[in-house]
């Protein structure tokens, strides 16, 4: 039997997985960041986040390119992924991508003690140091729009509220 014909029928006989976006939050601990400035130049980091209802919170410092162009409310798109040494699947890595609007906290208010309170539960005590850091700034993060992948043929499209809408099944894998 030919390999593509084998690769065609695997393919074809693969079922979507259970999407369980949250239990990929809940794993997570930081998120892969990519934002656009003036210019259109891209720049990428990372910030390790918390999620207070539908809202995630990262405490980023001025010294970073990408802070001003989340300050400014730039294009901006976050990943959370699955950890490589956790994967069975290099290309199938379990990932949410979402469009998110930006918005800077104030010092100092509820928003900004009670995020802050929990980024220190969740990432130690450094967050004590850093918070008091006067470029350091807290950004809100409010997802938009995105997409959910946990395997092949296992792609879905959520909401801003990192729901479920539909499974995307509008592209099939061709091979040569």
């Amino acid at each position: 039997m030919n390999d593509n014909h084998a690769q065609d029928n695997a393919q074809k006989k693969t079922k979507p997985l259970t999407p369980k976006v949250k239990e990929l939050i809940n794993r997570s601990k930081s998120v892969i960041l990519a934002t656009v400035d003036a210019e259109g130049n891209s720049h990428s980091s990372y910030a390790p986040f918390v999620q207070i209802e539908n809202t995630f919170y990262i405490l980023v410092s001025f010294m970073a390119k990408h802070t001003k162009n989340l300050a400014e409310g730039r294009s901006t798109s976050v990943m959370l992924i699955e950890d490589e040494m956790a994967t069975k699947q290099m290309y199938a890595r379990e990932r949410l991508t979402f469009e998110a609007k930006t918005s800077p906290i104030e010092r100092d208010s509820e928003s900004w003690n009670n995020a802050v309170s929990q980024l220190k539960e969740s990432h130690g005590k450094v967050v004590d140091l850093i918070s008091e850091m006067k470029d350091f700034i807290l950004i809100a993060l409010h997802p938009l729009k995105g997409s959910y992948v946990n395997g092949f043929g296992s792609a879905y499209f959520v909401d801003d509220n990192l729901e479920i809408l539909e499974h995307r099944n509008d592209v099939n894998h061709q091979s040569k």
